[in-house]
């Protein structure tokens, strides 16, 4: 049985027929099998997903007070112009492709990176290969007895690295499902805290969709020329001073949300002991995968980050949406599960592609989702959770409509 949606007593799943991958046998509801006996040739993978999207339509359109995006590499994977989202598996390819597999090969044995397939093929776990390695350069050191030339392990180090930030320098296609989802999600009212979005992605896809549609990013850079990072920029918010507004509340403008990047980005750059955001970075601040990185968290900027989502989870009448997040970052997890532990009125959505048991990390999660209510589980890629999200048509803030003047007039008139 695989489920689509889990959401306490609330869950659609599908049974599949023994001995095949996709031929579905039937469609539970609520864990009891669904009725097709008055349907001659019923779809039931299309009414199962039907099914889930109505489900998770009505979740969302309860009101919540506080709304909170979690994002990790599945809100990007596959997005882009020439280069596309990657996961880490994939940038393992794009590693080897530059150092070519038979140094990768020398590399992972000189650091001795054993994860093995059960067919034997190396695991492609770079998060792990690159943790290993950064402790590995400080007392191993090459010494071949072919005559080869020596492996320098800082300087692979720094390769992959580099390999990295290329692959997350993404240009936003025209297609993008960010712009749809931001213009869905800070669909509120104006007297409702700001959306905040938090991404363990090092791309800008969010920040390039917020701009094509003229939305303010509170990200705790300065407006002002060069932008320069302090956590108090946080805590302002962008007002409207129309003297002729009665209400105090009604000075709000729409489409502003808070950004904020706990694992740093291509387009952040330290100097002394400034930080500053710019199109064009050669150093970019990020902290690149490896176990560490939860030390990493506690420097700045990322501890201001981290100590911004730790706060959003506290609020009153919560919901984070979780969207393409591995659960293997542990001092995110830590958060989240504190937040389910001591705050009676936090909810969370996970979305992902696939929501059964598929990680140890994720687990519990999978099966706290079976008993309680305030957890909710999604079967969906973030390409059809932007469409399937619910349009809250009575806050639409469309743009002013352009005035055109037709100039043409004859000249004699």
């Amino acid at each position: 049985m695989k489920y689509l949606y889990l959401n306490g007593k609330k869950s659609v799943a599908i049974k599949l027929k023994t001995g095949t991958t996709d031929e579905i046998e039937n469609v539970l509801i609520n864990g009891s099998e669904h009725d097709f006996k008055d349907e001659k040739k019923p779809d039931k993978l299309a009414y199962a997903i039907k099914t889930k999207r109505n489900m998770y339509e009505q979740f969302l359109n309860n009101q919540f007070e506080n709304l909170s995006i979690l994002t990790g590499a599945g809100s990007s994977v596959g997005i882009g112009e020439s280069n596309k989202g990657r996961l880490l598996s994939q940038l393992w390819e794009d590693v080897e492709e530059k150092l070519t597999e038979a140094t990768l090969d020398r590399f992972c044995d000189l650091v001795e990176y054993k994860d093995l397939e059960k067919n034997g093929a190396r695991v492609k776990n770079l998060e792990k290969l690159l943790s290993i390695a950064n402790i590995a350069k400080n007392y191993i050191k090459d010494e071949p007895k072919d005559g080869s030339s020596p492996i320098n392990i800082e300087e692979i180090i720094t390769i992959i690295e580099a390999v990295i930030k290329d692959k997350c320098t993404i240009v936003l296609p025209e297609n993008s499902p960010h712009k749809y989802f931001l213009d869905k999600i800070t669909k509120r009212k104006v007297t409702a805290p700001r959306i905040k979005v938090f991404t363990l992605n090092y791309d800008t896809l969010f920040e390039q969709a917020a701009r094509k549609s003229n939305y303010t990013i509170i990200d705790g850079f300065s407006f002002s020329i060069p932008r320069t990072f302090s956590g108090r920029n946080f805590d302002y918010d962008i007002v409207s001073r129309n003297s002729s507004r009665v209400k105090e509340e009604d000075n709000f403008i729409n489409k502003v949300f808070h950004l904020y990047k706990p694992h740093g980005s291509i387009d952040w750059e330290r100097k002394g002991d400034d930080i500053y955001q710019k199109d064009s970075v050669k150093d970019p601040l990020m902290i690149y995968p490896k176990d560490s990185k939860y030390e990493s968290s506690y420097d700045q900027p990322y501890f201001e980050m981290m100590s911004r989502f730790q706060q959003s989870l506290r609020n009153d009448n919560v919901l984070l949406i979780c969207i393409g997040f591995s659960f293997n970052d542990k001092h995110i997890v830590s958060a989240i599960i504190e937040a389910l532990e001591q705050n009676p009125s936090f909810q969370l959505m996970v979305v992902n592609k696939g929501i059964d048991d598929w990680s140890d990390s994720f687990n519990p999660f999978f099966e706290a989702a079976k008993k309680y209510n305030n957890i909710a589980l999604v079967d969906e890629t973030f390409v059809d959770f932007a469409e399937h999200y619910p349009d809250l048509k009575s806050y639409n803030h469309e743009d002013t409509k352009k005035i055109i003047i037709n100039n043409n007039m004859p000249s004699n008139v």
